[in-house]
């Protein structure tokens, strides 16, 4: 192989009509095969190996130039603290040039860091916190002992006063004794608060300064972030160039997110432009472990991230005749009744088709309803299912319905079985219960990812069932919370099942279908009192 980032690539097989949708693809043979051969590549590179064990994405474009076939490679990010490296596309912009400017704002910062570091562990300073410590202290133990003798004093006063008949003197001196104790408080806590005020007065004088570098610090790393965004100065197929600041500009967030420009998909389309290369199609692999709270497996692509690079791409492939999105074709198919009454309606949802109106003009179990039964009232859809999941939905048709279906599922009453189509036998126990807490990925939505401090409870109930002679497995699950993409999720993470289910384009790798269907469900009639179960088997294609 050659080391510079145009690689050849010598094939027969016919190159796609249309450029890669990066947010949902099957990777074309011609990706495939170049992914081969960078694989085989990072394999043989011993100095890499400890770091991409831990997990990188990478990527590759087929390209073209006057008829010459070849193919770009990508890595997200850093590798072995380089960007530079001449197997693969450079950086769009290379921020870890020694005397670059990026670097030389990153020391000012650094020494800012330093000096507010020093100032923090100054011996004086930390012998002025010591004393205000002492001092807050001695007050808080003598005031609260000064108190107790109060509280002592009253108890007498009280019990002489109770007990005895005084005379007038009496009274006056046990007055008197009352009021000097009061004023002795005051006198201890003005002493204190003296004493204390003059240390913090010490203090404030190197807590302005501090206070002042930290603001310094914080303002030249906004605007050390803001230049670096501005130098991502990003092409299309077009010749249009935006930076990162003007592409996010209309997005939700405004400004870039950290990272921004660093993905393997920009890189390398920047890398195509700037050569005069013709992109043909593109794909990203996994190498290495699966991270913590995200699911990845070695070797499997996965599609550009949204959150990041999907701005981003919307801009870069502008010029390009690229593929449509797959889930936006909208596959007629009938939406079967199951039960119907004046009140509900139990409806056996088709994959590929929403359960409420989404971005675009794709029809929805909610719409269809809307249909129906025009003269319906209330939200109607009392509980959802991914599009791309199929199976049993109850809906109301009446306001009262609808808020005592909600109440079950509040109380968790209404039970719900799915049955999965798992890619390989788990090395799990037959049954068991998986709880991981999940949290939407706001820099890749819809993904969910596990999250074990701010995450929310998911709890799922499991039976495996038989296994096929191509190893996959059938897996009853039974939710005991509804969060986004639980089952998914569950099924596929190294902590959970291990084991995504056929068709995951999120979690796992596409396939005819997701192989998730929501067979079963039980509910009390909201009329009636009647608790009824309604079931829909299904046979996967596989």
């Amino acid at each position: 192989m050659t080391a510079t980032p145009f690689h050849p690539l010598r094939t027969a097989l016919p190159r796609p009509q249309r450029f890669t949708y990066p947010f949902c693809y099957e990777p074309h043979p011609l990706c495939l095969l170049a992914a081969e051969e960078v694989q085989r590549y990072i394999a043989g590179e011993p100095c890499w190996q400890e770091e991409i064990a831990r997990g990188k994405m990478f990527g590759v474009l087929v390209v073209e130039q006057e008829g010459r076939l070849g193919y770009l490679a990508a890595y997200s990010g850093q590798l072995d603290g380089r960007n530079d490296w001449p197997f693969f596309v450079p950086a769009v912009y290379d921020m870890l040039q020694p005397d670059g400017p990026f670097k030389k704002g990153e020391r000012r910062i650094t020494a800012i860091n330093l000096e507010v570091e020093a100032r923090l562990k100054d011996p004086d300073r930390q012998q002025q916190e010591a004393r205000l410590r002492q001092l807050r202290q001695e007050a808080e133990q003598a005031i609260a002992a000064y108190k107790r003798q109060m509280d002592e004093a009253k108890r007498r006063r009280d019990e002489a006063r109770m007990h005895s008949t005084l005379t007038a003197e009496e009274e006056d001196r046990l007055t008197r004794e009352s009021q000097f104790m009061k004023a002795e408080l005051r006198r201890i806590k003005k002493r204190f608060a003296g004493e204390t005020a003059e240390v913090e007065t010490r203090l404030k004088a190197s807590d302005e300064h501090i206070l002042q570098l930290k603001r310094q610090r914080r303002q030249l790393s906004d605007e050390l972030q803001q230049w670096l965004f501005a130098q991502f100065r990003m092409l299309n197929a077009k010749g249009e160039e935006r930076d990162l600041c003007d592409i996010f500009a209309h997005t939700v967030g405004h400004v870039p997110p950290s990272g921004a420009g660093e993905c393997c998909a920009p890189k390398l389309l920047q890398y195509a432009y700037t050569h005069h290369l013709h992109p043909v199609c593109m794909a990203e692999f996994w190498w290495g472990a699966s991270p913590k709270s995200e699911i990845r497996h070695h070797l499997h692509y996965y599609p550009a991230c949204r959150g990041k690079c999907k701005p981003i791409l919307e801009h870069m492939l502008q010029g390009l005749n690229v593929d449509p999105d797959p889930l936006a074709a909208y596959r007629e198919h009938q939406l079967e009744t199951v039960y119907d009454d004046p009140i509900l309606t139990v409806v056996c949802k088709p994959e590929g088709m929403l359960s409420v109106p989404g971005r675009g003009e794709l029809p929805s179990v909610l719409s269809e309803m809307r249909r129906r039964y025009p003269k319906a009232e209330g939200p109607m859809i009392v509980h959802r299912l991914d599009m791309d999941t199929s199976g049993l939905l109850v809906v109301a048709k009446t306001t009262a319905a609808y808020l005592n279906l909600q109440r079950q599922f509040c109380d968790h009453s209404i039970h719900k079985r799915y049955v999965a189509l798992l890619t390989r036998r788990p090395d799990r126990p037959a049954d068991g219960t998986i709880s991981l807490p999940l949290r939407p990925d706001p820099l890749d939505r819809p993904r969910q990812t596990i999250d074990r401090q701010q995450g929310k409870t998911a709890v799922t109930e499991y039976h495996l069932g038989p296994t096929a002679a191509d190893g996959t497995t059938l897996v009853m699950l039974y939710p005991h919370t509804g969060r986004t993409h639980q089952l998914r999720v569950h099924c596929a993470h190294a902590d959970g099942l291990d084991a995504p289910i056929v068709g995951d384009r999120l979690y796992g790798q596409p396939a005819e279908r997701l192989c998730l269907h929501a067979e079963q469900l039980t509910f009390t009639h909201p009329a009636t009192g009647r608790r009824i179960t309604f079931e829909r088997p299904i046979h996967f294609p596989h």
